[in-house]
């Protein structure tokens, strides 16, 4: 991997609930100028798309960050966002009825998004909030729902990507790692695990620490 390749799969990002338009610009900037994608709040999709290179790959969230809209709005969010000029969507598990174990409901959930839309579908599953047996059920739900990778957490919850998960998670669909990967040495612990994809705040640190 030289330090080109490693930026096309970094997911450079900034979800939080304080986030500006500035800061949703300077992450742009920072993409543009590293290779990388964005993952940004879908309020600022159009705008940005408006106005950043047609090559940018820009993705956004849908039932963020907690998964519990009706599987109507979260089809709405992705309808929105693919016409606002989104290249992929990540969309959040209702974490509550998965651990009901309503798993057809989980499954039906996803596969709204994942039809809603021509668009990648990413599914967060939020690994810290779930147990082995739960990461395999979502993971399953994923597959079956039709959806394209499946992602650690949202960032929102404690904890983050770790190298079981991944390796678990990567038996169903490629995986992206998201949440506490933080400098080259975190991200290269996840690529080993069988991650395609980092999303992170710290891109840019990723990328600079990174030796060939």
């Amino acid at each position: 991997m030289n330090r080109e390749d490693l930026a096309a799969r970094i997911d450079h990002t900034v979800l939080g609930p304080e986030t500006t338009p500035a800061d949703v610009e300077r992450v742009v900037e920072e993409a543009t100028e590293y290779g990388m994608n964005v993952c940004i709040p879908p309020c600022y999709v159009r705008d940005i798309r408006s106005h950043a290179p047609e090559d940018l790959t820009i993705a956004t969230v849908v039932g963020f960050p907690h998964g519990q809209h009706e599987p109507h709005a979260k089809a709405s969010e992705a309808r929105v966002a693919y016409a606002d000029g989104a290249d992929e969507l990540d969309v959040v598990t209702n974490v509550g009825r998965l651990k009901a174990g309503e798993l057809d409901a989980v499954e039906a959930d996803l596969a709204a998004v994942v039809d809603a839309t021509p668009l990648p579908v990413k599914v967060i599953i939020e690994t810290p909030l779930l147990t082995d047996e739960e990461k395999h059920d979502a993971c399953q739900a994923a597959v079956d729902a039709g959806a394209d990778m499946v992602k650690t957490a949202t960032g929102f919850s404690d904890g983050g990507a770790t190298v079981p998960d991944v390796e678990l998670m990567s038996d169903y669909l490629p995986v992206k790692a998201s949440g506490g990967v933080g400098d080259y040495e975190d991200a290269q612990a996840m690529f080993d695990a069988g991650a395609e994809r980092i999303g992170a705040s710290s891109g840019v640190n990723i990328v600079e620490t990174f030796e060939e």
